[in-house]
């Protein structure tokens, strides 16, 4: 069988890729730029690579609370290898944790499509967003945080995309639902980290479906930090967590009897 890929060609003492020789990219090109070369074939325009940079520092880490890190410490203190507890956080991944940033681009370009074939206005669609997902007791991705109230990392990104020139039309959509979430909550509902990358990178014409990769490709930084740390720093199989654990299972009985 026959391979066909347009990312890398491999020779004896040769590496191309995306049609870039790889000893050229090496000290020359930002790990960000790669990143982005090779997700769309060709290098960043200077905005486009600031904010990819932006982006994915933006997701390195959340603290010890997520679940990917939750994760990964923990498999970290079985004494499995490095790699084997990076990728046990990156396992833990998924659409509650780290799935927002597809799910809220999805949204946000199906919903721009829609408008230009329509022909309808933003603000419009915006509250026809809230109010399809309120019927259906469904919460908006990309939108409120467990902990922050105002997400200061969604302010640095849409600073820096309005500042490069970014912000487009899902930008624009996303502040529109925030606003009429809102009005219509009576409390703020602020668009989130993973909202915010989302609105931009449907406006740097991102497909909705590298959502999660954004998310994978920040992460993993952080991720092998607290592993080495774990190990590092901390006794193997050390308590993590509360053992208490209320049993409501059957009650204590006999096995039935053989005969």
């Amino acid at each position: 069988m026959r391979w066909s890929s347009r990312i890398t060609k491999v020779e004896p003492n040769h590496l191309v890729t995306r049609g870039y020789r790889q000893e050229d990219l090496i000290g020359n090109v930002p790990y960000s730029h790669v990143v982005y070369l090779l997700l769309r074939g060709e290098l960043p325009s200077k905005s486009h690579g600031r904010m990819m940079d932006a982006i994915l520092t933006s997701c390195i880490d959340h603290g010890v609370t997520p679940p990917s890190t939750i994760a990964c410490r923990s498999v970290a203190s079985a004494g499995v290898p490095l790699p084997s507890a990076v990728a046990a956080g990156l396992l833990a991944v998924g659409d509650a944790h780290g799935g927002a940033i597809e799910q809220c681009a999805k949204l946000l370009q199906e919903n721009i499509k829609h408008i230009h074939d329509k022909g309808k206005k933003i603000e419009e669609t915006a509250e026809e967003i809230v109010n399809n997902y309120r019927e259906q007791h469904k919460r908006i991705p990309g939108f409120g945080h467990r902990l922050h109230t105002s997400d200061p990392r969604t302010k640095k990104l849409f600073k820096l995309a309005e500042e490069l020139g970014i912000s487009g039309e899902h930008v624009s959509l996303s502040l529109a639902i925030e606003k009429y979430l809102e009005k219509t909550a009576g409390r703020k509902l602020p668009i989130n980290v993973d909202g915010a990358i989302a609105a931009i990178i449907s406006d740097m014409d991102f497909d909705w479906r590298l959502g999660k990769a954004f998310f994978l490709l920040g992460r993993v930084a952080g991720l092998t930090a607290h592993v080495y740390e774990e190990q590092t720093k901390e006794k193997p199989m050390r308590k993590m967590f509360s053992i208490d654990c209320e049993y409501n299972g059957p009650e204590e009985r006999d096995l039935p009897s053989q005969s």
